[in-house]
């Protein structure tokens, strides 16, 4: 393990990793809970169109993607608020439209195959330097935020009207919380990639609720399971030469599958 501090791009992948693990985690306990989970999924695939845009055009994708992301998580709030498309398909409708354009200028332009696919799946290679410093602004801001709304966000998840009815701005803390899950969707797709970031928004969470009921326990466990299946997924990756995103993934299907076990067993 300890022989990934010795490479640069290695080292990279480690702490962009960890911080993203740690801001998945508690984004996606709320989002989990508030049955809004693919909607990481959803602006995931916008971040890919806005990633093969920005390469084709040769800019920053990191700094391309992240508004559109945001602007895109806006459109998908303004649609469920309106009650006249229901949120999955205001998802699905975004998703599938921003997936069809970053495939559509692929397919006319030549030379880009080899950084689409590293959006696709992920790649630790593709970490730059200034990549981790921006990763690791944007995820300390994370969880700084969510830390200091963390009551706002908790009155939402669980009943929206009633925050309301006690004087939250739920219209605010909801684009706020719109925010912080498109950088972290953003942020995560350079090692998970475009089809695998949900996962470590969703995993870590559905194994914390079967062993924890309460919200503060189920986000601390949560981070802890991100955390750990990070550097397991890590490590594995590097000792059997895989792909990091995929391998980090299958970790924590497989801790998910074990904690169902072991609760139905116990049961």
């Amino acid at each position: 393990m300890f022989e990934i501090f010795g490479q640069g791009f290695l080292m990279r992948g480690f702490v962009v990793g960890l911080v993203i693990s740690i801001s998945a985690a508690l984004i996606g306990t709320a989002l989990v809970l508030r049955r809004n989970a693919m909607i990481g999924d959803g602006l995931s695939h916008v971040g890919f169109g806005a990633f093969a845009v920005a390469t084709v055009l040769n800019f920053a994708p990191l700094e391309f993607a992240m508004p559109i992301v945001i602007i895109m998580s806006f459109l998908i709030l303004r649609l469920n608020s309106q009650n006249k498309i229901q949120p999955d398909a205001a998802i699905a409708m975004v998703s599938a439209g921003a997936l069809a354009l970053g495939t559509f200028v692929i397919s006319i332009t030549r030379g880009v195959n080899t950084d689409i696919n590293n959006y696709l799946f992920g790649s630790i290679l593709s970490i730059s330097e200034g990549d981790m410093m921006i990763s690791l602004f944007f995820s300390i801001l994370v969880i700084g935020i969510f830390i200091g709304c963390y009551n706002k966000i908790f009155a939402l998840t669980f009943d929206e009207d009633f925050a309301k009815s006690i004087g939250i701005k739920t219209n605010l803390y909801n684009a706020i919380f719109a925010v912080l899950c498109s950088v972290v969707v953003v942020l995560g797709m350079r090692l998970m990639g475009s089809l695998l970031i949900s996962s470590l928004i969703i995993f870590p969470t559905m194994s914390a609720m079967q062993l924890v009921k309460t919200f503060k326990k189920v986000i601390l466990i949560s981070v802890l399971v991100s955390v750990v299946c990070f550097m397991i997924g890590m490590w594995a990756s590097y000792s059997l030469s895989t792909p990091t995103g995929s391998t980090i993934v299958l970790v924590n299907l497989a801790v998910f599958i074990l904690v169902r076990l072991v609760r139905w067993v116990q049961k």
